[in-house]
């Protein structure tokens, strides 16, 4: 097997594209260094079709890379395991918050977007079609958030600063030591339980901004059902990363 490096301009610093051969064909891994970081680690971008490789800032980029190349058995069969892509089109049947919705492009409808009776009807050019669903799904995501933030922060007598909304690809939420949250939009597909563990997780850092004993009580307070979220995001998480 053979790798050869691709630097890419639009990469931040420090963040190198290479490409691994092997005999199943093609690995593109991206390669980054994270100084928090105490030991080289992989995992799968399910959005990208690529893998990501962590590197501790003291490791070599080639050794990093002959450590990504000894995995190639893996990185072949975890690639090939993901679900197939959902594309934003006409006809597409998404799951939004506990809800099925199906697209229906309406050229007639101008620039709106609307919900009923289980579909979403996008005006306009079929161009423009994919972002006006994508700004929609934003916008349902945002506003149960926000809802399930300040019921699950007033629960614990808090209240969190402000929120905001990522793509983010190896977390689904996460809370800065000021109060503000942050949680992946790609939630939106998740069922409303998940949903509201992932909000519930992120709020009860509120008051304990560590995994601890501690913190793990408040979270089974808020969301009983923690474990069986929590298994949802390991077995289906890859599938909201595939959509759009």
């Amino acid at each position: 097997m053979n790798f050869f490096i691709r630097p890419k301009k639009k990469l931040a610093a420090k963040t190198h594209e290479a490409v691994i051969e092997t005999p199943r064909g093609r690995v593109t891994i991206k390669a980054k260094r994270n100084r928090r970081a105490r030991r080289m680690t992989l995992r799968i971008d399910a959005t990208h079709d690529c893998a990501i490789l962590v590197l501790p800032t003291y490791v070599a980029l080639a050794e990093g890379l002959d450590f990504a190349r000894s995995k190639a058995d893996w990185l072949q069969a975890k690639l090939a395991e993901l679900p197939e892509r959902l594309a934003f089109a006409d006809g597409a049947l998404l799951q939004v918050l506990g809800r099925r919705v199906t697209i229906r492009h309406e050229p007639g409808l101008g620039a709106r977007v609307i919900e009923t009776d289980g579909e979403l009807r996008v005006g306009g050019e079929a161009a423009l079609l994919r972002g006006r669903v994508l700004r929609w799904l934003k916008a349902e995501a945002r506003r149960a958030i926000l809802t399930l933030a300040a019921e699950r922060a007033a629960l614990l007598g808090k209240k969190h600063k402000r929120v905001t909304l990522r793509d983010s690809r190896s977390r689904w939420g996460s809370c800065s030591s000021d109060g503000s949250l942050s949680f992946c939009w790609r939630l939106v597909f998740a069922p409303p339980a998940v949903l509201d563990y992932v909000v519930s997780h992120e709020v009860a850092h509120l008051v304990e901004m560590n995994h601890g004993p501690r913190f793990w009580e408040l979270v089974e307070r808020l969301t009983p059902h923690r474990e069986a979220a929590r298994r949802w995001l390991a077995e289906n998480g890859a599938a909201l990363q595939r959509q759009g």
